[in-house]
């Protein structure tokens, strides 16, 4: 543990010194070699000109070479690979596509991936939403936003572990460790392997990612909220409009633009859901998603095709989406 600590001390040291000594550096030998020092006057508007032009580089240069390298590349490589075999060696064109069109696992992968983008931004946004509202109004409000905003902080596969002790099955005739099962006793039911029932696991495993992201949708959907201009809610409260009557006709309407974006940003992770599904069941009792199935191609069966077919199609799935969300994200801004 400690030898971990002083590795990760060390990169952090060496991470951070480097980037220093790398734009420190840069701009001093961009000074040097383009300096307009004892030039004649015409080549020093030139040589200022040239060196404030390349000076921005410097510092944007790194984050578009790792782009270019590790999102942009990779992208045109994944549709390269979509039309070819297994090894990546021959084309077979369509093939891929219409084998993912006729799979029985791709289409499984399909339905739970609706049913995942029908439910979790749905709920997480919903709870996030009402949440916000009401914890604007107690006054442990600021307790219980931490409390909500907590499971941000856990990792998805941590979350994961958490959860899997929650929905734990030991067996008829044994102490149920299990929250849920313990419940189920408790009230005289037949405790379950809640993981391993088709349909219901599905929703047992959305409802961790809607646990997570309820604190995200609550933190940006309160921010908004309290942006709502007084003098609205006072006029309507003089009016004598209920809780209920301000909140879906003055409160929502108002925030409605960043109701869009959290759900769309919800949207976005849940069509790339991998960790939750792969820590919990990894795809088995009919809980597979596309990611998962991607990664199965990818590393299961040794096949790049199929894989980079699943990738691609996964692409275009959030491509619209993204560009929905970006779009409403300038409209509200404006």
């Amino acid at each position: 543990m400690f030898q971990q600590l002083v590795n990760a001390a060390i990169a952090i040291v060496f991470a951070v010194g480097g980037s220093i000594l790398f734009y420190v550096g840069s701009n001093l030998l961009l000074d040097k070699f383009l300096t307009s020092d004892g030039a004649p006057a015409d080549k020093q508007i030139k040589r200022d000109s040239l060196r404030e032009g390349i000076r921005p580089w410097i510092f944007v240069g790194p984050a578009l070479a790792f782009l270019l390298v590790f999102l942009v590349y990779p992208v045109f490589k994944s549709l390269q690979l979509s039309f070819m075999d297994r090894e990546g060696e021959e084309f077979v064109w369509f093939t891929n596509y219409v084998w993912a069109f006729t799979s029985d696992g791709f289409q499984s992968s399909i339905i739970n991936n609706l049913l995942w983008l029908i439910i979790v931004p749905t709920m997480s946004t919903m709870f996030g939403l009402v949440i916000a509202y009401l914890t604007d109004r107690i006054w442990w409000g600021k307790i219980a936003r931490t409390l909500i905003f907590l499971p941000m902080a856990i990792s998805f596969v941590g979350a994961s572990i958490i959860w899997k002790f929650v929905y734990d099955y030991r067996g008829p005739g044994s102490d149920q460790i299990g929250i849920l099962n313990a419940l189920v006793v408790a009230f005289g039911g037949e405790p379950k392997a809640w993981i391993a029932v088709p349909f219901w696991n599905n929703i047992l495993l959305m409802v961790i990612l809607i646990w997570i992201q309820t604190g995200f949708a609550m933190v940006i959907l309160g921010a908004a909220i309290r942006g709502v201009p007084e003098d609205t809610l006072e006029a309507s409260t003089l009016d004598g409009a209920s809780e209920l009557e301000i909140f879906f006709k003055i409160v929502i309407p108002q925030i409605w633009g960043t109701i869009v974006v959290v759900w769309t940003t919800i949207t976005i992770l849940v069509l790339k859901v991998f960790d939750i599904v792969y820590a919990m069941t990894n795809g088995q009792w009919d809980t597979q998603v596309l990611a998962n199935l991607m990664y199965n191609e990818m590393f299961r069966n040794a096949n790049s095709g199929t894989a980079s077919t699943v990738a691609v199609i996964l692409m275009i799935a959030v491509l619209p989406v993204m560009i929905y969300n970006i779009k409403s994200a300038r409209e509200t801004e404006q």
